[in-house]
């Protein structure tokens, strides 16, 4: 809990509730019709529609499907930016949902169908509490946050610079929904939260052959093999055991059939690192590792790291006020401590690297299903229990409103 008392806003999640079956039919829409990448046509003309009856200006992107709202309050202040993701997953669905998707191969399973939806009937409360809004509330609706850079897209636009839509934000939130936490729950902490993700490609040159006859080719797969443990022997020796990084081979490729020796192997690996200088070393490193790998073996390895999604950190403050207003609007038993940050990544973190601000994980596991065994995030069969959207919806107004007091 912060040392100053949290604020409370007395009916707040009874509006919330109010707003529920609107929450739920664009939630619902959504999930049926999941889109993937930067461009998301139907998407974002969801949300304008269910934006438009309100005094809100909106904006769409430029490079991408986004979309940027604003609301002015009474008076006047700085401005607190929202932020909720858009974009689905290349998966299958197989939650046996009445809603689910309708397009093969896409799938909501990381829950940004709830997050645009949560993030629109929030507006809809804060419109009709414009008089306690001194200063501004930015809406961003993003697509593209499944790998593809969304948020630094919007950024580049000018969506936090002073020309753009509102001006410079003075604090910046999200909220992300999670399938394996209890229904309602919140849970944050200040720092890192989740981890900067790079991508490790690496080829392994050698020379073709036949299989019975080794020794006159030279095998690529031996070395690429010999690479996945390698990594691992590299990642123990040259990172402090107190310091949080990772490295996992999700890939591994090589032949065409039983009787060939391949000239080339490939593998993919993905790199979490909790710090921006670990993160620079252990790139180096991995780099090393694999051509060095590769000469032991008499072949050749080009190694390509792709930069992914820097560290999400939160600003103390920040994360203190998402605990205090969670206790305060959902009641104190809904704040879960949160001892460590988690591996995965979030584009949100480019946000937080230029704005003041924190992102919260929202329980979501339906309440038939034990939270230590539900289909997590980003499984085909992960499901979100919809009676959480009224806390976020909630938390999201009560962020804007401590925000803008």
């Amino acid at each position: 809990m912060p040392d100053h008392a949290a604020p409370e806003f007395p009916g707040l999640r009874d509006a919330a509730h109010a707003v529920q079956p609107r929450t739920v039919a664009l939630r619902r829409s959504l999930h049926r019709n999941p889109e993937l990448g930067l461009r998301l046509p139907l998407t974002q003309a969801a949300v304008l529609s269910e934006l438009s009856d309100l005094p809100i200006k909106t904006h769409t992107g430029r490079t991408c499907g986004s979309v940027v709202g604003v609301l002015e309050g009474d008076r006047p202040g700085p401005t607190v930016l929202l932020r909720a993701d858009m974009d689905a997953l290349p998966l299958t669905e197989a939650s046996g949902l009445p809603y689910a998707s309708t397009v093969d191969g896409v799938m909501h399973a990381c829950g940004h169908d709830t997050h645009a939806a949560m993030l629109a009937s929030a507006a809809r409360l804060l419109v009709d509490r414009r008089s306690d809004l001194a200063g501004r509330v930015l809406f961003m609706f993003q697509p593209g946050e499944e790998g593809l850079h969304g948020a630094r897209y919007m950024i580049d636009e000018g969506l936090l610079d002073a020309s753009g839509p509102a001006g410079v934000p003075s604090l910046a939130y999200a909220l992300h929904i999670s399938a394996t936490m209890p229904s309602g729950t919140v849970q944050t902490r200040p720092g890192p939260l989740m981890a900067a993700h790079d991508s490790l490609r690496v080829t392994v040159h050698g020379r073709g052959g036949h299989a019975s006859a080794p020794h006159d080719a030279l095998d690529p797969v031996p070395a690429a093999a010999a690479m996945v443990g390698a990594l691992q022997t590299m990642l123990t020796r040259r990172i402090s055991a107190h310091e949080p990084a990772v490295i996992t081979v999700a890939q591994l490729r090589a032949g065409t059939t039983g009787n060939v020796i391949p000239e080339t192997a490939f593998l993919e690996a993905t790199i979490r690192t909790l710090s921006d200088s670990t993160r620079a070393y252990l790139c180096e490193q991995a780099q090393l590792c694999c051509q060095y790998t590769a000469a032991a073996y008499g072949c050749s390895a080009s190694v390509r790291i792709d930069p992914g999604y820097p560290v999400t950190s939160n600003d103390t403050d920040a994360a203190a006020r998402i605990d205090g207003l969670a206790a305060s609007v959902l009641g104190p038993s809904r704040v879960t401590p949160m001892n460590s940050p988690i591996m995965g990544s979030e584009d949100f973190s480019y946000v937080l690297a230029r704005v003041p601000g924190a992102l919260a994980f929202l329980g979501g596991c339906p309440p038939h299903l034990d939270p230590d065994s539900a289909a997590p995030n980003h499984s085909n069969r992960v499901q979100f229990d919809e009676a959480a959207m009224v806390d976020g919806v909630a938390m999201y107004a009560a962020l804007a409103l401590d925000a803008l007091r």
